[in-house]
């Protein structure tokens, strides 16, 4: 009988290279899903952690809130601090009163102009300011074109004044005049939350302080020594204003700032500011006015 063929070399060639191509795309194939299942473990792992971080901000809203309406409204505190264990996380509580900053939407032209001034703004540019102010939040008359909407018209500006309250503090940067340096300087001051013109004599800063009309340096540093002290009660913090108490207030404000730090086990944090509103009735004991925290983008620390 005849001897088998062999393989000729140019099959077995042909062959090894066949081989050789299904092994690199087998690798390939191997390489992309280790990366895949790596990914999708960091992405899991980053929504965890954001869940996380959640629930323990709204913890800690929770727990101020709390703490403000399980005290008779005249007894409640204008500021405080608090920590407590929620899951794998260290959650720290500042919480003020909103009144402590100047309301936008509420503030008289002069306690604007104080606000400006407040932050190195000379007084007659501060006025200008203030003006502008007034000019955006001020509904015009119907039917007609106001002096303010007038003045972003002249201005080629792309959009006219809002003349409703402001939304939101970030609105002065959309003011004519004032520059950007200046929104700031004066954003840590202002507020669209707090509804009302007088300023919280007990907790506001000494900038806030400092913007109320008929304040000056000598009652300023009294009613700071006077605040540190404790001694004070707060009638007598008021009676201490003199003439710039007819811009602030002692009575408790229904909407309070939480500043946040959550701390998880592992080292890392995430910090949140979060504005809301008590509500003495109700099934919810507050509302939610603003929220902002890391995963919105980098905040500096409290």
């Amino acid at each position: 009988m005849p001897a088998p063929c062999s393989a000729r070399p140019a099959d077995a060639g042909f062959v090894l290279v066949a081989v050789l191509w299904m092994l690199a795309a087998l690798a390939t194939l191997a390489s992309i899903y280790s990366v895949y299942t790596l990914n999708t473990a960091v992405a899991s792992h980053v929504f965890d952690d954001r869940m996380q971080a959640e629930a323990s901000i709204r913890a800690g809203v929770e727990l101020a809130a709390f703490r403000q309406l399980t005290v008779p409204e005249p007894q409640r505190p204008a500021q405080g601090h608090f920590s407590l264990r929620v899951g794998r996380t260290r959650v720290s509580v500042r919480f003020l009163s909103e009144s402590a900053r100047i309301d936008l939407n509420a503030a008289p032209p002069d306690m604007l102009a104080g606000m400006f001034a407040a932050v190195g703004v000379p007084a007659d540019r501060a006025k200008i300011f203030a003006d502008r102010v007034v000019g955006w939040r001020t509904r015009g008359e119907a039917n007609a074109i106001s002096k303010e909407a007038k003045l972003y018209a002249d201005r080629r500006i792309a959009y006219p004044p809002r003349q409703a309250p402001f939304d939101n503090t970030l609105e002065l940067a959309l003011l004519p005049d004032i520059p950007e340096p200046i929104v700031e300087k004066v954003l840590p001051l202002a507020t669209v939350s707090s509804g009302r013109a007088a300023v919280d004599v007990r907790s506001a800063d000494r900038q806030v302080l400092s913007a109320l009309p008929g304040m000056t340096p000598e009652i300023l540093g009294q009613v700071l020594k006077a605040r540190a002290g404790g001694a004070t009660d707060d009638r007598q913090l008021l009676a201490m204003l003199g003439p710039a108490k007819e811009h602030a207030a002692i009575d408790p404000a229904q909407a309070i700032r939480a500043e946040i730090e959550v701390e998880f086990d592992q080292g890392r944090r995430v910090r949140a500011e979060v504005v809301f509103r008590l509500k003495d009735g109700g099934d919810d004991p507050y509302d939610l006015l603003y929220w902002r925290d890391d995963f919105d983008g980098p905040m500096q620390p409290a």
